[in-house]
């Protein structure tokens, strides 16, 4: 099963910083959207704000190959 949720860890991972830098940008992507504190951001969000490829950061996340571009 793949995921569809951003924990911080991810956010870390995916933008080469610290778990607290991935804290804070969940943070401020839930404050952005309206979202209440504690509430998951998805990879569609995440990859919306941050405008990573979303091909990409679901391949990051679940090791998984990239599919490439013909």
């Amino acid at each position: 099963m793949t995921q569809v949720c951003i924990y911080p860890k991810d956010a870390a991972r995916l933008t080469g910083t610290q778990y607290t830098a991935g804290k804070r940008l969940l943070q401020r992507i839930r404050l952005a959207l309206g979202k209440p504190t504690g509430s998951y951001i998805s990879v569609g969000e995440f990859c919306a704000y941050t405008r990573l490829p979303e091909p990409e950061v679901t391949a990051a996340i679940n090791a998984t190959a990239v599919p490439t571009r013909r």
